[in-house]
Formats: C-alpha cells, sequence, structure tokens
C-alpha cells in the first residue's frame, strides 16, 4: 500500500473512534432503560396508541413475535405502496406500478436491511416511494437490528431472575428511532445537502449536455457519400443539440439513514458514485464514517451494559484488526493494475498525472485509495453503498468484499447485527476453549451449554446454506444461468456474489448479473429474509437463555474474555467456521479468475 493509502486509514479510524464513543455512551443508558423524564414524555403518546408500556419486559418468544409481526407488516405496506404508487402523488416522472416480482423482491429487501436493488431508483420509484416506503424502512430495519442487539447485551448483564425477560421491543424500537437514528441523519442530511446532495421535489430536467453539436456538417446519404443540392453545393444537416434528463428528487434525506442505518440502498441507480448522493471527496469520507459509526459505538455499548469496558474493547479490537487486514488487501490488488493492459503498453503507474492502477468502475474524483477503503467498509458493514463497480476490481480485490460479507457481516456489520454476530461467534470461541481445557465453558458469567449451542450453530450455518445451496440452484437452473452475461469464472463470481450478499444481508452487486427477473428476484428474496430473521430467532433465543441464568463469580480457572489471547481466538473462531464453509466456492470463482489473469 501507498503512504497515502495508510494515511487515509489511519485518519480514518482514528476518526471513528473519536465519533462512536460517546454515541456508544448514549446508546448503553437506551439499553439500560434509563431515559429522561422528557423524553418519556414525548414517547408517551406512542405508547399508548400502540398499547404498550415501556417498562413491561417481554418474554423472548413475545420479542420475537412482535418484531416478526412488526416487519412483515412493513414489507406487506412497501408492497402495496410500490404497486399503487403510479396513482398517488409526488410522481412528477409519472412512474408506473413496480412489477409484482420486484416489488416483492424491493420490499423484503428494505425490511431486512438488505437494499438489494434490481431496478434504476430514478426510472423506477417515485418520490411518494422513496420516503413513505424506502426511507421509512431504512430507519425501522435499521432500529430492529439495534434492538436486537440490546435484547442479547441484556441477557449477558442481567443476574438471572429464570424468566427470560430481554425488554421491551416495542420501546426499544422507538427509543433508536426517536433519539439515535432520527437525529444524527438530520445533522448528516444537512451536511450533505450543504456539499451539494440535491433535495428537492423538483421535476426532472432536461439541460444540453456538452455533446451539443454548435456547428454544419455535410450531410450524407443512404450510400455513404455526400448529398448535393441543384447547383452542386453539398448539403448541410442542421446544427443538433443533445440533451439529458436530469433526475431530481429528496436524496440527500435518504442518504443519511442509508449510511447510518447500514441500509446501503441508492435514489440513483449509480449509488454513491453518483455526483448527485456523493459530490465531494468529503462527502465520501463522512459517509464511510457513518456507515461504521453505529456499529463500532455498539462495542462501547457493550462493554458498558454489562460493566467491563475491556469486553467492548477486545470485541471492537478483533473487528478492527480484520477490517484493516481486508483493505491491506483489496487495495494493492487494485493499485497493480490489470496486466492485461499492461501487456498492451497502457501505462497504469501512479504519477502526478493519474492514479494509475485497476481505474476500470472506478469515479476518478476518489481514485484507488478511496475506493477501495469504501468498498471494504461497506461489506464489512451489511451496508451495500458502493462508490464503483464492484463487478470492475479486480478478481482478488473482488474477492475481500465477498469474503467480508461470507464472513457473517461480523467485521464491525450492520446496526445491531454486527454485535450480536460477533457475540455468537465469541460464545463459540470459549466453548471451543472449554473443549481444549476440559471444562464447561463461560462467557461474562454466563455457562454456554446444549441449548446454547444448538442455537448458536444454527444461527452461523444458516447464512452458509442459503449461500452455497442458491448459488447451486441458480447455476443449474436454465433461469439462473440466462441471467449470466460474462459464462465462466466470471459469471460463477456473480452469482456466488449475489446470493452472500443476499443471505448476509448486504445488497452489493456484481452487476454483470441480470437479476431482475421473476427467478432471481423470488430467489435472492427468499434469501434475503431468511438471512435476516432465521438468524434473529435464534439469537433472541439464546438472550433469554442468557437473561434467565444466575451470573457466575470469575475463579482462578475462568477463562479470560479481554486481552490479546481472547482477540486472537475469537478473530481465529471467525475465520475458521465462517469462511471454512465457501473455500471450494471461491476456488471456482475469484481465484480461477485471478490465476488466469495473472498466468
Amino acid at each position: 500500500m501507498t503512504s497515502s493509502a495508510w494515511g487515509l486509514l489511519a485518519f480514518f479510524l482514528a476518526a471513528l473512534l473519536v465519533l462512536a464513543w460517546p454515541v456508544g455512551k448514549f446508546l448503553a443508558a437506551l439499553c439500560n432503560e434509563r431515559v429522561p423524564r422528557w423524553m418519556q414524555r414525548v414517547e408517551s403518546p406512542l405508547y399508548k396508541i400502540a398499547g404498550t408500556k415501556p417498562e413491561q419486559s417481554m418474554h423472548w418468544l413475545r420479542y420475537a413475535l412482535a418484531l416478526l409481526a412488526f416487519n412483515a407488516i412493513g414489507a406487506i405496506f412497501l408492497y402495496a405502496l410500490q404497486r399503487v404508487q403510479g396513482w398517488l402523488p409526488l410522481n412528477p416522472a409519472g412512474m408506473t406500478a413496480v412489477s409484482p416480482d420486484s416489488a416483492f423482491n424491493t420490499a423484503v429487501s428494505f425490511v431486512a436491511n438488505t437494499n438489494w436493488q434490481g431496478y434504476a431508483g430514478e426510472s423506477t420509484m417515485s418520490y411518494l416511494t422513496q420516503m413513505l416506503g424506502l426511507t421509512v424502512q431504512n430507519f425501522l430495519s435499521a432500529a430492529t437490528g439495534i434492538a436486537v442487539a440490546f435484547a442479547l447485551v441484556r441477557g449477558f448483564a442481567r443476574r438471572g431472575d429464570g424468566k427470560g425477560l430481554v425488554g421491551n421491543f416495542w420501546a426499544d424500537v422507538t427509543r433508536i428511532t426517536l433519539w439515535v437514528l432520527v437525529p444524527l441523519s438530520f445533522v448528516l442530511a444537512l451536511f450533505l445537502a450543504g456539499q451539494g446532495v440535491i433535495q428537492n421535489f423538483d421535476d426532472y430536467k432536461t439541460v444540453n449536455t456538452v455533446e451539443t453539436t454548435a456547428f454544419q456538417q455535410p450531410k450524407n446519404g443512404a450510400d455513404g457519400q455526400p448529398l448535393k443540392d441543384d447547383k452542386g453545393q453539398p448539403v448541410m444537416e442542421d446544427a443538433t443539440t443533445k440533451t439529458q434528463v436530469l433526475a431530481m428528487g429528496p436524496v440527500a434525506s435518504q442518504e443519511a439513514i442509508k449510511m447510518l442505518g447500514t441500509n446501503g440502498g441508492g435514489f440513483f441507480n449509480a449509488n454513491s458514485a453518483h455526483p448527485y448522493e456523493n459530490p465531494t471527496a468529503l462527502t465520501n469520507l463522512l459517509e464511510m464514517l457513518a456507515i461504521f459509526v453505529i456499529p463500532a459505538a455498539l462495542c462501547f455499548t457493550f462493554g458498558r451494559v454489562v460493566g467491563d469496558m475491556r469486553q467492548g474493547w477486545a470485541v471492537l479490537a478483533a473487528m478492527t484488526i480484520m477490517f484493516v487486514i481486508a483493505v491491506v488487501v483489496i487495495t494493492p490488488a487494485e493499485q497493480a493494475g490489470n496486466p492485461l493492459l499492461t501487456s498492451l503498453g497502457v501505462d497504469q503507474v501512479s504519477s502526478v498525472l493519474q492514479t494509475g492502477g485497476n481505474m476500470e468502475g472506478k469515479e476518478v474524483r476518489f481514485g484507488i485509495d478511496a475506493t477501495s477503503l469504501f468498498a471494504a467498509v461497506t461489506t464489512a458493514a451489511s451496508c451495500g453503498a458502493v462508490n464503483a463497480m464492484h463487478d470492475s476490481l479486480t478478481p482478488l480485490g473482488g474477492m475481500v468484499p465477498m469474503v467480508l460479507m461470507q464472513l457473517g457481516e461480523v467485521v464491525f456489520g450492520g446496526v445491531g447485527s454486527g454485535l450480536y454476530g460477533m457475540l455468537i461467534f465469541a460464545m463459540l470461541a470459549v466453548f471451543i476453549a472449554g473443549l481444549m481445557i476440559g471444562r464447561t465453558p463461560e462467557y461474562l458469567g454466563k455457562k454456554i451449554e446444549v441449548r446454547e449451542m444448538k442455537l448458536i450453530s444454527i444461527a452461523i450455518l444458516v447464512t452458509p446454506i442459503l449461500v452455497l445451496a442458491g448459488t447451486a440452484v441458480a447455476v443449474v437452473a436454465g433461469a439462473g444461468k440466462a441471467g449470466i452475461a460474462n459464462p465462466g469464472a466470471h459469471g460463477f463470481s456473480e452469482i456466488l456474489y449475489a446470493l452472500t450478499s443476499a443471505a448476509n444481508n448486504n445488497g452489493s452487486a456484481f452487476a454483470g448479473l441480470s437479476a431482475n427477473t421473476p427467478f432471481y428476484n423470488g430467489l435472492l428474496g427468499l434469501a434475503m429474509w431468511l438471512g435476516r430473521f432465521a438468524m434473529i430467532v435464534p439469537v433472541l433465543a439464546i438472550a433469554g437463555a442468557l437473561a434467565a441464568k444466575k451470573r457466575l463469580p470469575v475463579t482462578g480457572g475462568t477463562l479470560p474474555t479481554h486481552g490479546p489471547l481472547f482477540v486472537s481466538l475469537l478473530i481465529g473462531t471467525v475465520l475458521l467456521v465462517g469462511l471454512l464453509n465457501y473455500v471450494p466456492a471461491l476456488a471456482l470463482g475469484p481465484i480461477v479468475e485471478h490465476l488466469v489473469l495473472w498466468k
């Protein structure tokens, strides 16, 4: 890596730490249900409408049922909104109803915090659908993920009353949305608007492009020869004006929660590569920080709530080490460029006149360093926003985002899902350590027993099964193969990436795959829904089991879970258990591509 790449990475991590600390402290207060009186007065009417009392803690099963019902209703509403948007206001471009299969896929995608988009937003969704449907679900799906993390953290923190109470779902979602997501999004949206991200309800604008022909040219006939008039003079074409339609809309408000909620769905098809979503180097940096700030803050929340900040630092350290390794792999892979172009005499060396490296599919205003960092950030977190075309990355460069997702999106991960996913691996790590020393495993004073291990196994195996089984179906089915534009290893990589992204609720894509078809909309929609909720239910069951158990005192035989040894054990568990399932599939895709490219 170049010195500039190292400097950008160091600055990014330092700024992230500064921002995450106070956010983590505030989230800990919400998790501990310490809400000031004035906040309670604002919340009170909402609880009366919902018919619930925030002080009434729920059993984990009731919490899970409330969560599933809430999200199912959201999916139904979003599906219906897309189907009738042609009859509704705030539709200046005259968007018609979204097709049933695309509406189903999009509804599931945004409710599951995936934001996979098989459509172009500016030519498919009205302003009302973008705001009332997609943006609202950006808030609610993010709040759902944080609520699950709160429930699991409470399971570790509570002394054990035998009841398995993990909090009140309605109170958690309300408070997270009102006091965390909305204020942060408001501030970020104002900043983005100040930098040039658009926020309006204007009609789409037709403008003259720089390609406008301002002079006349000779006109040719059908045979390709110049036409002449009666006097033998050349017939001239009229001066032409080339135009382009520029989409408008309320972009800044959606862009803010898209990043803060690790949602990733773009207002425009080009996502954060579009200058109306991400116009400057400063907005690019701030959007990356916004993606990581809540996942990183939740590590500090975890440490505060369980009463030992060292535990939060250990989890954060494991995440950071794996993230840095990913950046160190992807950046040099892109800086090395494409050997096929080198053999043709193309200069890909970095200099004062060019960024160099593999610039295919990247924005010149960001360059290799900021693009590679963005790609690692957005796939380490379950965000999926992109400022470049991931399909144009080098084979090893493209494998890094794929692997980050296949780890379970626990390297910071999504808001809430990153923390509870990493804590699942932490419990597995202490179980493995317990097997090695012949002792019943404990984590934070709670014994990890047979029931917990069964639930942990389910939570860990859900996504690999969905990814590998879904990929197998897609490469065998005729409808799946029909969407492949690049036969061979890269086509396989595109399908593997799509299923990996969907099942792990990321949403980014190798866009060479034609996925907006009934086959892929249905397959990916199923993967997104199960990838989200088939993991959340076991996590909540684990939270309930832990909450019912009494905390055991630390003894001489207790495995310390806050030092370098445990951090190493945790990283090893994530890499071995999380990645081992995918090695054969990776060998058939990006690894083969790399060997062929660099033969």
